[in-house]
């Protein structure tokens, strides 16, 4: 089972906003099964033995966290990405059930070379 779980402190005035990205708190707006493409974080990333090969990872933004639902053929083509990213983005399908909201991923990118702008914000701002 792979658990990890980092929590750097982030300041929302200086958060780099992927292009086309819907943030967190935003994901009620479009209908079961829209396409959209999501940013943040990687604050958890998870592969329980009984989830038949799924990785389930939770990503943070400047607004809350969106969980992403990585099927085993979509972690093989974007492992690197799911393994070693530190900030990601994800395109893929909404799920809504019982109030609870998934991105099912159909593709990954690691973005964590935006952290560089992140870090250089906070540190003429702090």
């Amino acid at each position: 089972m792979l658990v990890t779980s980092v929590r750097p402190a982030v300041s929302n005035r200086d958060w780099p906003r992927p292009p086309a990205c819907l943030p967190a708190e935003r994901l009620d707006d479009p209908p079961e099964g829209a396409r959209v493409a999501v940013a943040g974080l990687v604050i958890l990333r998870q592969r329980p033995g009984t989830a038949k090969g799924v990785i389930f990872v939770t990503l943070e933004d400047e607004t809350g966290i969106v969980n992403v639902v990585i099927w085993r053929k979509i972690y093989e083509q974007f492992r690197r990405a799911v393994i070693s990213g530190r900030l990601l983005r994800v395109t893929g399908r909404m799920q809504k059930a019982d109030a609870v909201i998934h991105v099912i991923a159909e593709e990954i990118e690691d973005i964590s070379g935006m952290l560089d702008v992140l870090v250089r914000g906070a540190a003429t701002t702090g």
